[in-house]
C-alpha cells in the first residue's frame, strides 16, 4: 500500500472514533430507555455502513472490472442516508410511528434500485464512471422532505425549551444541507470521504448530545413531579381525615346514628384505599371509583343538600391513584356546595380513542383562564392533570362559565393491549 493510500485511509479514523464514542455513550447513558438505545445504536450502525460504503466505492472506482460492485455500493449509500434521518424522527417523537417518513425512505430506495436495470436515476457506465439520469436528485429531494419533518418534529416536541438550545438541531439540519451543496459543487474533501458523510457522522454525535440534554432535563422534571405528587398525597389524606373525624365527633352529641353511618363509611374508605394511596403506578378504575363513592357517601351524609349521581358505562381500565376523587371533591366544595340543592354527576363511557370520565356540577362556575397553576384551592386539579399526562398519556379539560356550572372531562387513550384486543374482535 502506497503512502498516499495510507494517508487517504487515515482520513477515516476521525469518523470511526466519533462513531465508537457514540456507541459507548449510548450504551452507558442511563437517561435513555431500551427502545431509544436500540434506535441510536441502529443510527450508529447505518452511519458506519455509510462510511464503509464511501470507502468501498473509492476502491471499486479504481478498477473498471468492479463496475457492478460499485453500482451496488452506491445504491446502498443512497438508501441509507434518508433512513438515518427517519430514525432520528423516532428519537425526537417516540410516541409516533412515523409511517410516512418510512414511506419516503422506501420510495427513495426503490427509485435508486432502478439503477440495476435502468439509467432513469443514475448508472455506472462500462468505463466505471458515474452518470446521473433524470431522477439523479431523488435522494436530495427525499432527504429534504425528511429533514423538514425532523426539524418540525423537533421544534414541536421541544417547543418549551429555551430558544438558545434550539440552535443545535437547527445547526444540524443546516450542516447537512450545506454538505449536500458542497458535494454537488465541489470535489470530495478526500478521495474517500464526501462532505455529506462527514456531516452525517458529526451531526449524529452532536444531535445525540443535544437529545441527551433534553432527556436529562425531562428526568429531573419527572423526579420533581414525583416529589410534588408525594407531597400532595400527604396533604390530601390528613385534610380529609381531619374533616371527617371532626364531623363524627360533632355528630356524636347531636345525631349518633348519623355519626355511626359516617364512621362505617370512613372505616370502609380506609380499608379500600390504604394500599392504593401508597401506589406509585396505575390502579384499576373500579378501585378509584369505590374510593370516590365512599368519599361522596360521607359528604352526602354530612351535607344533606348535596347529591352525587353516577352513570358508569365503562370501568375496565386503569388510572393513577387519586384521579377521580379530587375532581369530585372540587365539584362538591367549589360548585355544588354553593347551591341550595347541589348536584354532581359522574359518568364514564368508552369512545373510539379511549376512555372518558366526566364530572359535572351545577355550581356557579368560573373562568378557567383564571385558573393558575399553584392556586392552592385547585392543587388537586393540577396534580391530576400532571399525573394523567405523565403516567398514561391522558388529558384533563375544564369547561366552565360564570353561572353555567363546571364540567371536567378526563380522557385516557387505549393501551396497545386494548387496541390489539379491539382489532381481534373486529376480525
Amino acid at each position: 500500500m502506497t503512502q498516499r493510500s495510507v494517508n487517504e485511509l487515515s482520513a477515516l479514523l476521525p469518523l470511526l472514533i466519533q462513531l465508537v464514542g457514540l456507541v459507548f455513550a449510548v450504551l452507558v447513558d442511563s437517561y435513555l430507555d431500551k427502545r431509544q438505545k436500540q434506535v441510536m445504536l441502529t443510527v450508529a450502525a447505518l452511519t458506519f455502513v455509510l462510511v464503509v460504503e464511501n470507502f468501498l466505492e473509492y476502491l471499486f472506482e479504481m478498477r473498471v472490472s468492479l463496475r457492478h460492485p460499485r453500482l451496488i455500493a452506491a445504491i446502498i449509500g443512497y438508501a441509507v442516508r434518508p433512513a438515518i434521518l427517519a430514525l432520528f424522527c423516532h428519537i425526537v417523537s417516540p410516541r409516533k410511528n412515523h409511517w410516512k417518513a418510512w414511506c419516503v425512505v422506501g420510495a427513495n430506495a426503490a427509485v435508486h434500485a432502478t439503477a440495476l436495470f435502468s439509467n432513469i436515476c443514475f448508472t455506472i457506465n462500462d468505463q466505471n464512471r458515474y452518470h446521473g439520469g433524470p431522477l439523479k436528485y431523488a435522494c436530495v429531494v427525499f432527504s429534504a422532505i425528511l429533514l423538514i419533518d425532523l426539524l418540525y418534529q423537533t421544534l414541536n416536541e421541544y417547543r418549551h425549551v429555551r430558544r438558545q438550545e434550539l440552535v443545535i438541531p437547527i445547526f444540524v439540519v443546516a450542516a447537512i444541507v450545506v454538505s449536500y451543496v458542497l458535494d454537488a459543487c465541489l470535489e470530495k474533501v478526500t478521495p474517500i470521504e464526501s462532505y455529506l458523510t462527514i456531516a452525517i457522522v458529526s451531526c449524529c454525535l452532536l444531535y445525540y448530545v443535544w437529545l441527551h440534554m433534553q432527556f436529562a432535563r425531562e428526568h429531573e422534571r419527572a423526579l420533581e413531579a414525583d416529589k410534588r405528587i408525594q407531597i400532595m398525597m400527604t396533604q390530601i389524606q390528613p385534610h380529609f381525615l381531619f374533616n371527617t373525624i371532626s364531623t363524627i365527633s360533632a355528630l356524636c352529641y347531636t345525631a349518633p346514628e348519623k355519626a355511626g353511618r359516617i364512621a362505617d363509611s370512613f372505616g370502609l374508605y380506609l380499608r379500600q384505599n390504604l394500599d392504593s394511596l401508597g401506589t406509585v403506578g396505575l390502579i384499576p378504575f373500579r378501585d378509584e371509583l369505590a374510593h370516590t363513592q365512599t368519599y361522596t357517601d360521607i359528604e352526602m351524609t354530612r351535607f344533606e343538600t348535596i347529591r352525587v349521581e353516577y352513570d358508569v358505562q365503562d370501568d375496565d381500565f386503569s388510572v393513577p391513584p387519586l384521579t377521580l376523587q379530587p375532581i369530585v371533591e372540587n365539584a362538591i366544595r367549589h360548585g355544588a356546595f354553593a347551591r341550595d340543592e347541589g348536584l354532581v354527576r359522574v359518568s364514564t363511557r368508552g369512545t373510539a380513542s379511549g376512555h372518558e370520565i366526566t364530572v359535572w356540577d351545577n355550581g356557579d362556575g368560573f373562568d378557567p383562564a383564571k385558573l393558575r397553576e399553584g392556586d392552592g384551592s385547585h392543587i388537586g386539579i393540577w396534580n391530576v392533570r400532571e399525573r394523567l399526562e405523565r403516567m398514561c398519556g391522558g388529558s384533563l379539560v375544564i369547561d366552565s362559565g360564570n353561572g353555567s356550572g363546571t364540567t371536567v372531562t378526563i380522557r385516557i387513550p387505549y393501551t396497545k393491549e386494548e387496541q390489539n384486543h379491539a382489532g381481534d374482535l373486529r376480525r
